[in-house]
Parts: C-alpha cells; structure tokens; sequence
C-alpha cells in the first residue's frame, strides 16, 4: 500500500510539472488518467500490478 500511494503521488507531480512547464495539454494528461482507471479495472490490471511491485523491489535492493 505504501509503494502505491508514493508511486500515485509521484505520477501526480510528475504529471503536474509536465503540465506546468513542458506543454503537455490538460487534455491529454486527463487521458492519461482515464486509461489508467480502464487499465485497472482490466484483465491486464494484476500484471501491471506485478510488474511495478518486481520493479520497485528491484530499486529498492540497489545499493548506492
């Protein structure tokens, strides 16, 4: 749950920023969130799941 809420809140100042300062449209960002709710209610939706859960362990276990 945690991973989720800082990977959404991160998408979201992403998202902010591309706004703000390189042109990306309102429209197309709301797009973008429309097919991220299409994708989660998905049959794709557990494998999008799995893979940013691996990918996230995969950060998290780089040493620096």
């Amino acid at each position: 749950m945690l991973v989720t809420v800082s990977a959404v809140l991160l998408l979201a100042v992403i998202v902010v920023l591309l706004v703000r300062k390189n042109g990306l449209k309102v429209v197309h960002a709301a797009v973008c969130v429309l097919l991220g709710f299409y994708l989660a209610g998905s049959n794709m939706a557990p494998t999008i799941d799995d893979f940013s859960t691996s990918l996230s362990d995969m950060i998290s276990e780089l040493s620096f």
